[in-house]
């Protein structure tokens, strides 16, 4: 049955609820195309360095397509194709410098975990731990060092993902950008609205929950039967591993596109919000 949907009121900001719900619109009215360019990134990051290059590309170019719907310029699966893969080198580039980052993170924490344990270890040394009376400051302490150390990780994974969280699409829509520039325009659009961008991420994983709750489970139950099926049957391991193989990129590939359109909606919306952008689509017929 066809009906007319408009994705948005032109000009319209967006709301957390408004964000998610043209996410899931865009999908459901390419959700042919956009599911057979997710099985085909799934497929390819099974290749070493190539193959991730191309999960970045395939992946970037479902955002570039639902960003053409929104501002009312769509193109075709093809042309979208060939763009990206004029840039593949730079996706791997990306895909390297990212790394690099993350690990440098790492390193950073550890640095300041270690910076902390001294503080804390100059702290309890003042205390004297002989003295029972002692024994309940010292472990409040300790206690203490390890929140605060827990909630610096995940408060700061948490704000450096989202702020991390748009770098391919630059890449894969604006001209004149590279390896390094989308990852700075990434961290531009992104500056102020970390915690807005926070609560659509969230509500947006609570809508794909049921199908890696799913995945889940069908991983526990085949681990299940390969723990008890006898080792010398490798026909049967070989095939259940095929199944779950099967079954978490499939999955894996319906949920991808959500998450891609919702990255494009998100973009579109900062730009927006930053450069004027009217958010513009026109009525599609489904």
């Amino acid at each position: 049955m066809a009906e007319n949907r408009d994705f948005y009121t032109t000009g319209q900001i967006l709301t957390v609820g408004n964000a998610v719900s043209a996410a899931i619109r865009l999908y459901r009215s390419h959700f042919k195309d956009y599911f057979l360019l997710s099985l085909k990134a799934w497929l390819w990051i099974i290749v070493p360095i190539y193959g991730w290059a191309k999960f970045y590309a395939l992946s970037a170019l479902i955002s570039r397509l639902s960003f053409g719907d929104l501002v009312n310029q769509p193109e075709s699966v093809r042309s979208g194709e060939r763009f990206v893969n004029s840039r593949l080198w730079q996706f791997l580039g990306t895909l390297i410098l990212m790394f690099f980052i993350y690990v440098g993170i790492i390193v950073s924490f550890f640095i300041l975990g270690f910076f902390l344990a001294l503080i804390g270890t100059a702290i309890l040394g003042g205390v004297d731990i002989q003295n029972p009376t002692n024994i309940g400051t010292w472990w409040v302490l300790i206690f203490l060092l390890v929140l605060l150390l827990a909630i610096v990780a995940i408060v700061g994974s948490i704000w450096l993902e989202i702020r991390f969280s748009l770098v391919i699409l630059p890449l894969a829509i604006e001209e004149n950008v590279d390896a390094t520039s989308t990852i700075g325009r990434s961290w531009e659009l992104t500056k102020g609205h970390a915690w807005r961008i926070f609560l659509i991420l969230f509500v947006a994983s609570l809508i794909t929950l049921p199908m890696q709750i799913l995945l889940q489970i069908i991983s526990f139950i085949v681990q299940g039967i390969l723990e008890f099926t006898p080792d010398n049957n490798l026909l049967l391991n070989n095939l259940l591993l095929l199944f779950f193989i099967a079954i978490f990129i499939g999955g894996s590939a319906l949920i991808l596109p959500f998450w891609q359109s919702l990255r494009a909606v998100i973009y579109y919306d900062l730009r927006s919000r930053r450069e004027g952008l009217g958010l513009k689509l026109r009525e599609r017929e489904i």
